[in-house]
This record gives structure tokens, sequence and C-alpha cells, in this order.
């Protein structure tokens, strides 16, 4: 391999990105999207100017169907093809199981899971579009892909009772793989990152009442920064995945192999 090759295994340069869930949290790290129409427009300033590049906000709130297909109509409106669509958009609920109210198991599992596969059927012609400009022959040298944002909650079983939450991040991680299975002939891979403890909004009640006790179970004795989910993300964006596809990616410092759960 040649050293140009190597400076540019981590080359995102030039692709169109979709961040849902974006204006905060893991998904703060380009087009983003998130319920707030305030929150998302304050973000996409602060990624602008970091630089490189833009980032452009399209809030929707994707809970409802008909937002999902405005959101990616307004983004076929502008992009010819997008290269990287990552599912971050989230929401968590704790109850006890003898409470735990029917309306928010719904709500968790429509956003988590169902609006997952929503939105991602509906820019699949932008992701054709991008995979097809990389096909040399039967090989697309340059896959689109598709990030989602799973948790080890769906990988073992939590000590607290957020049921509806670790059911539907179990549930994305299979679907990441289907979708994997299905779209790997059209040049579109799908790949999950199985997040740990990382400080956000969502996890804000956690961390206030546990967060000692749980990150004295991390291996690695610290939380989640931004720079660990930002560089396991442009790894699955970048040509070094290129040939990953259906791999769930555990990124929790240890917190699953020290049975801590």
């Amino acid at each position: 391999m040649s050293s140009f090759e190597i400076q540019n295994l981590f080359n995102v340069q030039g692709k169109v990105v979709l961040v849902t869930g974006g204006s905060r949290g893991i998904g703060k790290m380009v087009y983003i999207s998130s319920r707030s129409a305030e929150d998302c427009k304050v973000t996409a300033d602060e990624l602008t100017v970091l630089g490189p590049g833009i980032c452009i906000p399209i809030p929707a709130d994707l809970q409802k169907y008909e937002e999902v297909e405005r959101l990616a109509g307004e983004l076929a409106s502008r992009e010819k093809e997008l290269h990287v669509l990552v599912n971050n958009a989230g929401a968590a609920w704790g109850a006890t199981l003898d409470d735990f109210p029917d309306a928010a198991f719904t709500k968790v599992l429509t956003l988590n899971l169902q609006r997952v596969f929503t939105l991602t059927q509906k820019v699949l012609p932008l992701l054709r579009a991008a995979a097809r400009k990389t096909k040399q022959g039967e090989m697309y040298t340059d896959p689109a892909r598709i990030i989602n944002i799973g948790s080890v909650e769906g990988l073992d079983v939590p000590a607290h009772e957020t049921y509806s939450y670790s059911a539907s991040k179990a549930a994305l991680h299979h679907l990441s793989r289907h979708l994997a299975s299905k779209l790997g002939s059209e040049g579109i891979i799908s790949n999950t990152i199985a997040c740990g403890l990382f400080p956000s909004k969502m996890t804000a009640y956690t961390i206030k009442n546990a967060g000692d006790a749980i990150v004295a179970g991390i291996p690695l004795q610290r939380t989640g920064k931004p720079e660990d989910v930002a560089g396991t993300a442009l790894y699955l964006a970048s040509p070094a995945a290129s040939w990953v596809t259906g791999a769930t990616i555990t990124l929790d410092g240890g917190f699953l192999v020290s049975g801590k759960m």
C-alpha cells in the first residue's frame, strides 16, 4: 500500500452525511436533524465554525411518519447522493415492571427502531446513488454507509428497569445486520456502534444517581468522550471500513467484559 493510500484510509472529505438526533448528546459530533429547530440551528452553526465543511440543520420530529417523509424529501431536494446515514435519534424510559406505561413502550420502540427503518427506507435512493458512483465492474470501492447508534443495553440485561429501551436497541442491532445482508450487493453497508455510558441529556439522571458506581465497574474508569464515538463513526464512514458490514462495535470502555452489568 502506498503512502497516499494510507493517508486516505480515514478520509471522509466531500461526503454528504445525515445525522439524526444530531443537536445534542452522542449525535453532536453535515446535515443534522432533531426535533428542536432551535437546538438544531445552534449546533449546526457551532459545527460550521469548527469546519471543515458546512453543517446544515433540517429539524424534524421523527416520531411522526410524515416528518420522516419531509426530512427525506428536503434532503433529496438539496443533494443527489447521501454517502453516510447516522441513525442516532433515540429515547429512553424507566419505570417498574408493574407500572411501565404502554404509551411509553410504544414511543421508545417507534423512535429507536421503527423510525430507523422508515428513514433508511426513505433515503435509500440517495444511498444507492452514492454507491453507484464508486462501482467498478461488480465491486463498490467505497460503499454508502448506514451507521446505527445502539447500546450495550441491547447486548446484555441491564440492572435498571428500561424495558423498552433495551429491547429496542437489541432489535436495532439485529435490524442493522438484516440491512447489511440485504443491501451489501447494492454497495451499501450497515453497522452498529453499541455505546456504553456517555454523558448526555438522556443519561443525566443515571449519571447523577449512579454514575460513580457505574464508572467503578468500567475497566477504563471513565465515561465515554465525544472523541470516542466520533472516532468510531469516522472509521465506519471511511475507506478503512469499506469491507465491514453487519458488525456491532462495542464502545463501552470494557464495561460488558467486566461482568458488572
